[in-house]
């Protein structure tokens, strides 16, 4: 009894280790990121804690709507980009990359500024979060694009920019 118990816990432990997957693509998410799990149109959620000196910690979603679905890669930077103003109320500016990883072609935006979330009518009247930065990448998996947004305070974004960096490095075509 006491083995089958060991072995139980030590299977439970390597859950947050072992990649997760979508759209025909898998990743690994970073040590020390919180596993949330999947969620409505999330393949899964991780929180990250709060670097020093911010109240809020951060997330990163990873979003799988269906081949085909979700919009363009183009249209979700679009989006995204939106997202955030400069000061002065300006679009904000946000840095483009595309690059390939294990053969997969990613597209990456970093954008910070005042963060005012999803949008739409609910959106419009929230106001926005000053000194937020988004992370994102839109992996184009053989099954459709998989989207992920690191969202939180712009210290504790930096705090975690490698991280996000090998999450990234991370996804590969499932075998």
């Amino acid at each position: 009894m006491g083995k089958l118990m060991l072995l139980i816990s030590l299977c439970l432990c390597s859950i947050g280790v072992l990649a997760e997957s979508a759209a025909g693509v898998r990743w690994t998410a970073p040590a020390g990121w919180t596993n949330e799990g999947a969620r409505p149109m999330r393949a899964a959620t991780y929180l990250i804690g709060p670097s020093s000196g911010d109240k809020a910690g951060a997330e990163c979603a990873v979003y799988f709507f269906g081949a085909g679905q979700g919009g363009s890669v183009e249209a979700n930077v679009d989006r995204w980009k939106g997202q955030f103003k400069g000061p002065g109320g300006k679009p904000a500016t946000a840095k483009l990359a595309k690059r390939t990883v294990h053969g997969l072609t990613v597209t990456t935006i970093d954008a910070s500024g005042e963060y005012s979330g999803m949008g739409g009518p609910i959106a419009a009247a929230s106001q926005g979060v000053a000194d937020y930065r988004l992370m994102g990448a839109i992996v184009e998996g053989p099954g459709g694009n998989v989207f992920v947004k690191f969202t939180g305070p712009a210290k504790t974004i930096a705090a975690n920019q490698q991280k996000f960096e090998q999450l990234v490095a991370s996804f590969q075509p499932n075998k």
